[in-house]
């Protein structure tokens, strides 16, 4: 028999205590003490804290991690929220709340995220997950790898989160059945005509084990019913202008205009899990899991559009635009740019004002499902086999609906009037002046509005994962090398999105073929803003079940959406995305001494080969030769000028990795890390379409002399590759001795080969990198060569980001009664890179070199608790510095967010041994979400969402 003898390490994690549940097993074990074991049960957000920094402790790599007590006490609606308080996380507010994750400052797309250690998929259309989308009732624990080992899936360049879900085994008792139930109530949804303001979330969960703890089960189910409520303003891009307003010799920039907003709706979330272990014998272990998400929301957006003060001049192009000056009265000007004013117009290719009605919906949902078989043949050797499915599915469809005003709506062919504004932007804050001249909420004769375009614009795609793992750990009798592990791994995914449209209408005028719809009163209402948006113009909301049917159905028009040729971007953006992936890997785990220091880590690499590939519809001009063929759209017309194209590539990646812990003393240890890591491309980014054009055509230019130049556009590419980084992390971290507490200081640099980005690259190869284009026109017989290619490309300008995060954490035990239930968390982190992107979307004049996307340079959190017998209170902050990212307005347009604090509250008391009453509110002090353009001075979003107090009871038996 192996005799057994631990080093200092191995001691030290002994005797720090082995976590099951909220329940810390106490120093030493039966066989060394022969007594029974000693139990101290440490509960509530204390017992979490301490279990969250024993997992840090007690890691071979640098990792963060929440614990399920965490998870389930704080108001967190989703995983997202709880992981944004941990060092170096930050999570992007989308509606209010948490979504995406950015770790270290790099974006979602940076970042691998797994479930019981398999592959996620993700709803959000690119690789980026959409962590909202996972109940925190049903996670037991989240951790964030910030440095890798080689037995981690490879994937994230910024870190990996590894989500896991309920083990029955691991129970303490035989069985738990639990139910959450929580009341909430938005105080800004009496703001928003048709808003919800009431809400509910209710979990209940069952586990259970038989008792010999050979067999177990786990059942969860979470709902989340939430109301969605948004005040806004939202100012767009700014374009540079031939004009000078204020006299001062140089030319300014105007907006490209402004929406003025309700938004409100509901969401839905339902959340499963099921998972069963089985254990037939000491040396095999089953498991099988399965977690399905449900999240559907129906959403509307109303209020006014107005556009273009900036664009409509040039044909909408957004460039060198020109205000006649004479239409532009006192003023505002600042960085020669236009922020104020009153503009006046009646030239109708000049700006103007929408009534926008718009409606969103979208049905998402996540299933992650595996099986896992671990087998240990003898004391020295433990295999595990894994089989994986993955599956994320999204059907968005965007609703719009627009209204403008006629000067006599009872014209055969009504025109549109003059229009004027005063308006005065106020930097990141609600504009302090919008007033326009005419009333947009008369539907009747002179000066009324007419509904002019109808459009829904859906956006399907499947997103799903089939992967085979296989593991082997073989434990040493070694001075140096405590065990080996290899393994690999084999993984199939497929990226499926499908466009299609309808439109009706014209949004600029209302002369079109496509008439207009002359509104009654019975369809419409007058809305005003109220609050600290009351000097916002008043609107009419559209009752679009009655006013859709009175426009189409007596002409027979169908407006279900399709995929038509004269819509033909539908056909560019639906295809496949295929990815092979095959890798594997050997790591040695290191337990040994360097003369009186033990050390422990891992040492290993991971061999990576990718096969990617897309298949789409290529714009050819019809040339046979370029295998164009006839296809079908779904209302049965025809086009032959495309060829439905693969394209792709293979790739071989060698990823090292090294981790080392040096203890230091009982209390102290010191880690260095580095690794090579990758993040393949979002996924959306590899697809195959793409359109074309030409230049000198001698069918459209007779006169045209030398070959015809084939131009195409599609911003994707499959040939794209992944990002790469080279990192090292070093952290010094320090725990307390006579209290439960951490101190820590860690410090990391990435080197990033490259990115991805849109360009336009002229003369491009396009039969050199596998896109096969005419090589004459048919009709005339010239000659074609290539010309410019409007796609996405790895740049090689990557560069560093690098930064520092600073953790403590405390609890004051040793404080004097009643202050002993005190505790405080603290994380800061500091962030820079010299990767810049080269502007900010339209910012005009201003000249804005911007950090790299997702990059906030200072974050701060802070938790400050108090547990007194059955209560506990706690309030938690959380502080994010401006940071660069995409603001979904007329479209997506690249843009600073402005820091952001916010602040959540809770509060329970525990009633009785099965029952907590709980108090909380998230956004406590209705902190907006707030945008500007390259400068604060230039506005983009200021977007109120309310706080939201929640009420309800735990009880568990």
């Amino acid at each position: 028999m192996r005799r057994f003898s631990p080093n200092l390490i191995t001691m030290a994690l002994l005797s720090a205590g082995v976590f099951s549940g909220n329940t810390i097993y106490a120093q030493t074990t039966e066989e060394e003490t022969g007594k029974g074991l000693e139990v101290i049960e440490v509960k509530g957000f204390r017992g979490s804290l301490i279990q969250s920094l024993n997992t840090k402790r007690f890691s071979d790599t640098i990792v963060e991690s929440v614990s399920a007590d965490d998870l389930g006490s704080l108001p967190d609606v989703s995983i997202a929220e709880a992981l944004a308080r941990l060092p170096g996380v930050n999570a992007v507010r989308t509606g209010g709340q948490g979504g995406a994750i950015n770790i270290r400052g790099l974006s979602g797309d940076f970042v691998f995220a797994t479930m019981n250690g398999r592959e996620q998929v993700s709803t959000s259309g690119s690789r980026s997950v959409e962590f909202q989308q996972y109940p925190s009732e049903l996670i037991t624990s989240a951790a964030v790898y910030k440095s890798p080992k080689a037995s981690l899936i490879e994937g994230g360049v910024a870190g990996t989160i590894e989500l896991q879900t309920a083990s029955p085994l691991s129970l303490n008792e035989d069985s738990r059945f639990t139910v959450n139930l929580r009341g909430s109530y938005n105080d800004r949804a009496s703001n928003v005509p048709d808003a919800q303001d009431l809400g509910h979330r209710l979990t209940l969960s069952y586990q259970q084990k038989n008792s010999d703890d050979t067999f177990g089960f786990a059942l969860g189910y979470s709902r989340l019913y939430q109301p969605d409520v948004q005040e806004q303003f939202i100012g767009l891009q700014y374009f540079q202008t031939g004009n000078d307003f204020n006299g001062d010799g140089r030319n300014d920039a105007v907006s490209e205009g402004m929406e003025l907003q309700h938004k409100g709706g509901e969401e839905t979330r339902d959340g499963f899990l099921g998972a069963l272990e089985w254990q037939p014998s000491e040396d095999v272990l089953v498991k099988a899991d399965v977690f399905y998400s449900q999240f559907d929301s129906e959403s509307f957006a109303r209020g006014l559009r107005i556009k273009d003060f900036s664009d409509r001049a040039d044909g909408g192009t957004g460039g060198n635009a020109e205000i006649i000056p004479s239409e532009v009265t006192n003023p505002i000007v600042v960085l020669d740019t236009l922020i104020g004013g009153t503009i006046t117009t009646s030239d109708r290719n000049r700006w103007l004002t929408q009534v926008t009605n718009d409606n969103n919906t979208e049905e998402e949902s996540i299933l992650s499902s595996g099986i896992n078989i671990a087998w240990t043949p003898n004391d020295d050797l433990d295999v595990a086999i894994d089989l994986a499915y993955s599956k994320a599915t999204s059907d968005f469809a965007n609703g719009v609906n627009w209204s403008l005003m006629a000067q006599n709506a009872d014209a055969d062919s009504p025109q549109l009037v003059d229009e004027q504004i005063t308006y005065q932007l106020n930097a990141t804050n609600i504009p302090n002046v919008i007033d326009l001249r005419n009333n947009y909420t008369n539907v009747n004769g002179n000066n009324a509005v007419m509904m002019s375009k109808y459009g829904t614009y859906p956006f399907e795609f499947e997103d799903e994962s089939l992967a085979f793992k296989i593991d082997a750990k073989y434990t040493l009798d070694n001075a140096f090398i405590s065990s080996v592990e290899a393994g690999a791994r084999y993984a199939q995914r497929h990226y499926r999105a499908d466009r299609s449209v309808f439109e009706y209408g014209f949004d600029f005028d209302l002369t079109s073929n496509e008439s207009p719809l002359r509104l009654t009163d019975d369809m419409v209402e007058i809305i005003n803003f109220s609050g600290d948006f009351s000097h916002f113009p008043g609107y009419l909301s559209i009752d679009l079940d009655k006013a859709l049917p009175a426009w189409f159905d007596p002409q027979g028009i169908d407006y279900t959406p399709k995929k038509r040729w004269s819509n033909d971007w539908t056909m560019i953006q639906s295809g496949d995305v295929y990815e092979d992936v095959m890798a594997a890997y050997l790591q040695a785990n290191i337990d040994t001494e360097m003369g009186d220091l033990p050390v422990t880590g891992n040492i290993g690499v991971r061999v990576v080969k990718t096969d990617q590939y897309a298949e789409g519809l290529q714009n050819v001009q019809g040339e046979a030769a370029a295998g164009a063929r006839c296809i079908a759209d779904e209302v049965g017309v025809e086009n032959c000028d495309y060829a439905i194209k693969r394209v792709g590539k293979t790739y071989t990646d060698v990823l090292p990795s090294i981790n080392l812990n040096f203890q230091l003393s009982d209390t102290d240890q010191l880690r260095i890390a580095a690794a090579k890591v990758m993040a393949r491309p979002p996924i959306n980014k590899l697809r195959a379409g793409i359109g074309s054009w030409y230049d000198n055509d001698r069918r459209n230019n007779p006169e045209a002399e030398g070959p015809a130049v084939f131009n195409a556009w599609g911003d994707t590419s499959p040939l794209l590759d992944p990002f790469y980084a080279t990192q090292v992390d070093v952290s010094y971290e320090h725990y307390f001795a006579e209290t439960d507490g951490a101190f820590v200081l860690a410090g990391f640099y990435k080197d990033i080969e490259s990115f991805v980005e849109d360009l336009s690259i002229a003369p491009y190869d396009f039969a050199g990198e596998g896109f096969d284009i005419p090589v004459q026109i048919a009709e005339t017989g010239q000659e074609v060569i290539g010309g410019r290619f409007n796609t996405a490309v790895n740049n090689e300008n990557g560069g560093y980001i690098r930064g520092i995060e600073v953790a403590y954490t405390q609890t004051f035990s040793f404080l004097p009664a009643p202050f002993e239930g005190l505790g405080l968390s603290l994380n800061y982190s500091y962030t820079e890179s010299e990767i810049e992107t080269e502007n900010i979307s339209g910012t005009g004049n201003v000249t804005s070199t911007a950090n790299l996307e997702g990059l906030a340079p200072h974050v701060f959190s802070a938790i400050v608790y108090y547990e007194y017998e059955d209560f506990e209170t706690r309030i938690s902050m959380r502080y994010v510095d401006d940071f660069v990212g995409d603001q979904i307005a007329a479209e997506a347009q690249l843009v600073y967010y402005a820091s952001e604090t916010v602040v959540d509250y809770q509060a329970s008391y525990q009633f009785s041994e099965n029952l907590v009453g709980l108090f909380q509110v998230t956004n406590l002090t209705d902190e907006p979400t707030r945008t500007y353009f390259g400068d604060e001075q230039l506005t983009g979003t200021v977007q109120y969402f309310g706080r939201t107090a929640f009420a309800g009871i735990n009880y568990q038996f």
